[in-house]
């Protein structure tokens, strides 16, 4: 009987020792998958933000742009007024 109690007292922490690897690995996994996610809109929001700073940037040349061409203007204004 001693025997039987030890084999079954075994069998019973080696499930419960693959139960506990299963439920490790699981976790591992699920971590996984999270943390990809999280990269993955880490770079969605990076690309988003270059996006932004191109779109500032052109705006921002687009402004001196304008500004060059009033300047432009108004110097040819006065170079024609001086003569």
């Amino acid at each position: 009987m001693d025997m039987i109690t030890d084999l079954a007292m075994m069998q019973a922490l080696t499930s419960i020792e693959d139960a506990m690897k299963l439920q490790m690995q699981a976790k591992a996994e699920r971590r996984a998958e999270k943390a990809a996610e999280e990269e993955k809109e880490f770079k969605e929001k990076l690309t988003r933000a270059a996006v932004s700073k191109m779109e500032l940037e052109g705006m921002a040349s687009d402004i001196k742009g304008t500004q060059d061409a009033v300047r432009r203007d108004q110097l040819m204004a006065l170079m024609m007024a001086g003569m």
